[in-house]
């Protein structure tokens, strides 16, 4: 059963919130430690409580504690925070922490139906903000994915281009720089992209049987094989095949794709027969495949097979503007499959992540990311919920180390834009995100100041939270 909690000792407040939401069922204590509505009745959609009450569910502690407090009392309710005029700011500061209103007494019963609108209209215009994010994630996997880094929007060109084609494509960089999800992503922007994706991680399957997962097998082929297995260059015909960490292959199953890369044809382990396949091929290593064939432990004319159209991803250092694009990508990801609403993270935390080294890459800021959310009770992400050690790295220098493939005009102008990013982050957080007096402090109008921020993407309201 559904319906609305009322913790109050005044009467005619519990009367005027009976009157606005008369077709629901209200139920009233005078504490919330006392009382079991909660467990007797069922879930609460909205919680009207007077700020002694909450005070008393977690007696000297802060005010985002306390609404973690009331979230395990009623998990999922929305808060309204009801107040005497002596109490206005401290129901403020509630709201600040993800109340959903406040009402002070005496309280009315236009007033409270003028808040049960305005928190219907809020969750309405949410659910649909969730449903087009849903929506536009799953065309974001398939279409584009957004950047801010020269180096990652020359990689994305790269994709565009080699997509529609039928060309070998090697994907070199760093564990953790999204090798398998841009492999993806030039599989859904192919023209294969309505067959299969199928993926192989090599270095994760023992030698003795990457033949048979790759190619598949006979009945009788060896011990075990009871029946004909179809490998995953059958499975995927047609389509395309990802294998990941090519580099660890054994010299033998080197010439064996090899040969398949030449003849498009394969033959089943224990068979005879030889099979056609239409497969195109991805790859991708975080070794480097020359040095390797310079070197004698992989074969060069393989190398030239999968090195057709080569695409070096940048580690997540060498992209720095991006973090931001990331941790909002991660966000909504992470709001799909945990029942709460986090919807940002504090100005401190994105400097934290900003000033990191990412040795991980792209997939360890996935992890603190969906680590901290777990760990996160009040509606921003706050430095309690990240690991010590991201607060006390010092990466300026690697930050802004140049990329000596780049022209020194590009590598000044990117070195300028993380400068300016970084300068105006702080001064906003300074200065709570006030744009008049952010744009004195950084002596220029409040109309640059406005124009620097939309080529940031940076919004005022991110830095009106206090760290």
């Amino acid at each position: 059963m559904h319906g609305i909690l009322v913790v109050t000792t005044e009467k005619d407040a519990a009367n005027a919130i009976r009157t606005a939401y008369a077709d629901i069922d209200v139920w009233v204590a005078d504490s919330l430690t006392s009382s079991r509505l909660v467990d007797d009745h069922g879930f609460v959609e909205t919680a009207f409580v007077d700020v002694e009450a909450l005070r008393s569910i977690a007696e000297g502690s802060g005010h985002s504690e306390i609404l973690g407090t009331l979230r395990e009392i009623a998990p999922g309710a929305r808060l309204v925070v009801m107040s005497r005029q002596s109490q206005i700011r401290e129901a403020i500061e509630f709201v600040r922490e993800g109340a959903s209103e406040y009402l002070t007494y005496p309280i009315v019963g236009e007033e409270v139906r003028l808040v049960r609108e305005s928190i219907e209209r809020r969750e309405r215009l949410n659910s649909e903000l969730r449903y087009h994010r849903n929506r536009s994630l799953e065309t974001e996997t398939v279409g584009s994915i957004s950047s801010r880094a020269d180096s990652m929007k020359a990689v994305l060109r790269k994709i565009r281009q080699v997509a529609p084609t039928r060309s070998t494509v090697l994907l070199t960089g760093e564990t953790g720089t999204g090798k398998s999800f841009l492999a993806k992503i030039i599989h859904q922007n192919s023209t294969r992209a309505q067959r299969q994706f199928v993926s192989v991680h090599c270095g994760a399957i023992p030698d003795t049987l990457l033949e048979s997962e790759l190619f598949g097998h006979e009945r009788g082929a060896f011990t075990g094989a009871d029946r004909r297995r179809l490998g995953k260059f059958e499975i995927a015909t047609g389509g395309t095949l990802f294998l990941d960490e090519i580099a660890t292959v054994t010299p033998a199953m080197q010439v064996k794709l090899l040969n398949v890369l030449q003849e498009r044809s394969i033959q089943r382990v224990g068979g005879e027969r030889e099979i056609d396949v239409d497969v195109r091929i991805l790859t991708a290593t975080n070794m480097d495949l020359e040095e390797l064939a310079e070197a004698g432990s992989f074969r060069r004319d393989l190398y030239y097979r999968l090195n057709v159209f080569p695409i070096e991803i940048p580690p997540l250092r060498n992209r720095c503007e991006d973090i931001p694009v990331l941790v909002d990508l991660f966000l909504e990801r992470l709001r799909i499959f945990h029942q709460k609403e986090i919807q940002g993270v504090q100005p401190a935390v994105m400097r934290a992540l900003l000033n990191y080294d990412w040795p991980g890459n792209i997939r360890e800021l996935e992890n603190l990311m969906e680590r901290a959310y777990i760990l996160e009770e009040s509606p921003i992400l706050t430095s309690s919920s990240f690991p010590e050690e991201l607060f006390g790295s010092k990466r300026t220098i690697a930050r802004l180390t140049p990329d000596l493939s780049e022209p020194l005009c590009e590598a000044r102008t990117r070195a300028a834009s993380i400068a300016e990013l970084e300068y105006l982050k702080t001064q906003l957080e300074a200065h709570r995100g006030q744009i008049s007096v952010t744009a004195k402090a950084a002596g220029i109008t409040p109309r640059q100041l406005n124009k620097l921020m939309t080529k940031h993407q940076l919004r005022k309201e991110d830095f009106k939270q206090r760290p």
